[in-house]
């Protein structure tokens, strides 16, 4: 195989597919990236067995072929190469020489044809959404996505379509829960299925903030496929019953809070200055005519501090871990934000009217 490429285009194609290489294992051939120039193509492709992604790269084929390189080693070598042309060159015992400028490179490689290719999965059913729009989705849920939990379930993100073009998406640990509604462009039949976090944290580092181009989804009963501009990317699904996180959601409240997300925010995070990592030491709101009161004490000190609210119902006094409240704020884009309140250790519910986003936060119990 022998192919030219530039610099730039061989680098980004790397980064792209870089993020399917794993961490641990005990194969050494799913740490290479696969080169593949033998179909009139250039393509890139890593896969972990429970991700796999596929890129398209322009160049130049002038010998047909396929070698996988080492990952990490190939993304450190393209990145300090001279911005140039690079040429690479591989014989027929799977040695590689990679030329750039003056520099003459060999690296040891292997057979491509030892190489996991991503499983093929039926394209039927395509779901389409806005880069932007999922991009979108994912950052104001990620965050709640269990991590090292028990309940491999709580490790994902239910996608779930219902009455036609109703697209929802949950995430949950054991201290909150988040929950993104959107209404699609075309009608679908309904589904459901739980996407890996570590997929969606991937996948939204690739695409771009695009409102005018699809990602296509493919769902089977195994796996889901997104296709987005060059790049393919196929995930494993987490096999399970979600919870049903309608159970979770009150209608009923005793206090609603209307406040300004940027304030209550910036008071939150000023009130983590007083807790240390090993303390789990509660901010403690005490709502009450018309004012919101955030206090916190601690060996570190102690701060109080009084916002202005739009109010609704009784007087609450309630605690809770700051950084959760600090997550949830930070993903929410009005200016306003509404908290809903039943008792002192039921959870907070953050929303909006149209309920396009749903919070529940987990009170701790001072």
């Amino acid at each position: 195989m022998k192919i030219i490429c530039n610099k730039n285009d061989f680098s980004k194609a790397i980064n792209i597919v870089l993020k399917a290489i794993p961490t641990n294992t005990t194969m050494p051939i799913l740490n290479c990236i696969l080169i593949d120039a033998s179909f009139g193509e250039i393509t890139l492709t890593a896969n972990n067995m429970e991700l796999g992604i596929k890129t398209v790269m322009s160049g130049e084929i002038v010998t047909p072929g396929k070698i996988a390189i080492e990952a990490k080693f190939l993304a450190d070598l393209v990145r300090k190469l001279p911005e140039n042309e690079i040429t690479l060159e591989t014989d027929d015992n799977f040695s590689t020489k990679i030329t750039s400028e003056n520099s003459v490179i060999d690296v040891p490689s292997k057979e491509g044809a030892d190489f996991s290719y991503l499983p093929d999965v039926e394209k039927d059913n395509c779901v389409a959404i806005s880069h932007f729009t999922l991009k979108e989705i994912i950052r104001q849920t990620a965050f709640s996505i269990g991590i090292n939990e028990s309940n491999k379930i709580l490790t994902g993100e239910l996608f779930e379509i219902s009455d036609n073009n109703k697209f929802k998406v949950v995430s949950l640990d054991r201290f909150r829960a988040s929950i993104r509604k959107i209404t699609l462009a075309d009608d679908y039949a309904p589904m459901k299925s739980i996407i890996p976090g570590k997929t969606l944290n991937e996948i939204s580092k690739i695409i771009s903030d695009d409102t005018d181009n699809d990602v296509k989804m493919y769902f089977t009963r195994n796996h889901v496929l997104m296709e987005f501009d060059e790049t393919t990317v196929v995930s494993r699904l987490i096999e399970g019953e979600f919870m049903d996180v309608n159970q979770m959601i009150s209608k009923m409240y005793n206090t609603k809070v209307n406040i300004n997300r940027k304030e209550l925010l910036e008071a939150m995070d000023r009130s983590t200055l007083f807790v240390k990592e090993s303390d789990i030491r509660p901010v403690i709101l005490t709502i009450k005519d018309g004012t919101i009161n955030i206090n916190i004490e601690s060996t570190t000190g102690k701060m109080n501090e009084n916002l202005s609210v739009e109010m609704e119902g009784q007087d609450i006094k309630i605690g809770f871990n700051p950084k959760l409240m600090i997550d949830t704020l930070r993903v929410i884009d009005d200016e306003t934000v509404s908290l809903y309140f039943i008792n002192a250790i039921a959870p907070c519910t953050i929303k909006n009217d149209n309920e396009d986003y749903i919070y529940l936060v987990t009170p701790i119990n001072f």
